[in-house]
């Protein structure tokens, strides 16, 4: 991750604003955790005294993200993508009863030790005073990183009811920072891991975003599955697959930088288009996901035996925008098999060898040229284009009069 100074030059200004205020104000929770670990911070939030209307009448540009619960966006000057730094500021708080079992029902603002004690896991629930280069813990946060420990702040029945999101989050941390799970800890999800259904299919998808596009996806994948939550993620998949052994495989033998798609396509490999619909549509992934993820899964085993394509359509296949996620899924499956990785390496090969113009030139007819042989548009324009297309692509035609004449015969063949 690439450190961001203009983030903590913000939030510091927010610290010492408050703190000239006569407030008391701190970095808290993963930005804390960070540092710690030596990694530099995506985001930083600020916990303060101040109530939300105080906090406002000190910053001009705010937004009220969550004021009922004491969350506001401070808004603070553009940066070089021209989107404006974005500092959540909340007020010290303790949460009350969690009907929903995802959000409080009310807050109550308190004083530090309070509000950290609310929190989901030891090493999310430290501050830091950056004017004192101070961190102040109250959770053993400190302790438990020192120890690889990922352990839920109290008890941990009570935390994980109170939001069964927390489940997802704390798989993701342990697998992301190389934590072992406390058992009192990983004993409440396996015990509530049912439970998570009641989070929306949203937030669920944003926590597996997560775990799947790190490079850590298989320890994160395989905490899923010890901890019971794999079958309330993908009941379905569960249901077909019942052995989880050889996806987690395929997720490990991914490329590090593997996309949060190619590994969501990994773990659904063997199903068909409507079961991958299904499991997609549950989750509520954006349309450009879900067909991306399903068109991985069905063209992969296409490129199993390359050399036995049809030139056009290796050609199509070879110059699809995802290229290399589809030679990386090909590559996993083939090697999860115990096959010759040859595949791989002619395609790479015709990649490397072929110039645009052989692989996917310019065609020699268009519509407007079927207008002019007399053809009415319809149904018929695009199944001449694209036999005309793929015959240019089997280097069968290459010139515009021979697409021409190919396609008056093939417009008199289809018409009659």
């Amino acid at each position: 991750m690439k450190p961001n100074p203009v983030k903590k030059e913000q939030a510091l200004k927010i610290v010492r604003a408050l703190v000239d205020k006569g407030h008391q104000a701190l970095w808290a929770g993963g930005c804390v955790r960070d540092q710690i670990l030596g990694i530099d911070p995506e985001d930083y939030d600020v916990a303060t005294s101040a109530r939300p209307e105080e906090v406002r009448k000190i910053f001009p540009r705010t937004v009220a993200v969550g004021q009922a619960f004491g969350v506001i966006e401070v808004i603070g000057p553009r940066q070089g993508d021209g989107k404006p730094i974005l500092t959540q500021v909340a007020t010290f708080r303790a949460d009350l009863s969690y009907s929903d079992g995802r959000h409080p029902d009310a807050v109550r603002f308190c004083d530090p030790r309070e509000d950290a004690l609310r929190r989901d896991f030891t090493i999310n629930g430290m501050f830091f005073d950056p004017l004192k280069n101070e961190v102040i813990d109250y959770v053993g946060g400190q302790e438990d990183l020192k120890n690889q420990l990922l352990r839920a702040i109290g008890n941990p029945q009570e935390r994980i009811q109170e939001d069964a999101l927390r489940m997802l989050r704390g798989a993701r941390l342990a697998a992301r920072f190389n934590l072992r799970m406390d058992p009192p800890t990983q004993a409440a999800i396996l015990h509530r891991a049912s439970t998570l259904t009641r989070v929306s299919p949203e937030r669920i998808a944003e926590e597996l975003r997560k775990i799947l596009s790190h490079p850590s996806r298989a320890i994160g994948f395989r905490l899923l599955i010890d901890c019971g939550l794999a079958c309330a993620v993908f009941p379905r998949l569960d249901k077909a697959l019942g052995d989880w052994e050889s996806k987690l495989q395929l997720l490990c033998e991914l490329a590090k930088d593997a996309s949060f798609p190619l590994s969501f396509a990994a773990l659904a490999t063997g199903q068909t288009t409507d079961e991958i619909e299904s499991l997609v549509r549950e989750l509520r992934l954006s349309n450009q996901e879900a067909k991306l993820i399903a068109d991985l899964v069905e063209k992969a085993e296409s490129l199993f035996e390359p050399e036995k394509m049809r030139l056009c359509e290796l050609k199509k296949t070879l110059a699809l925008p995802w290229i290399a996620d589809l030679l990386e899924l090909t590559r996993v499956q083939l090697q999860g098999n115990g096959r010759s990785l040859q595949p791989v390496d002619y395609c790479q090969a015709c990649l490397a060898n072929w110039p645009q113009s052989k692989l996917a030139p310019p065609p020699l007819v268009t519509g407007y040229d079927l207008e002019d042989l007399g053809l009415v548009p319809g149904p018929l324009f695009k199944r001449i284009l694209d036999e005309i297309r793929d015959l240019q692509l089997d280097e069968a035609l290459s010139t515009r009069d021979e697409a021409l004449s190919k396609a008056r015969q093939v417009g008199t063949v289809k018409s009659e």
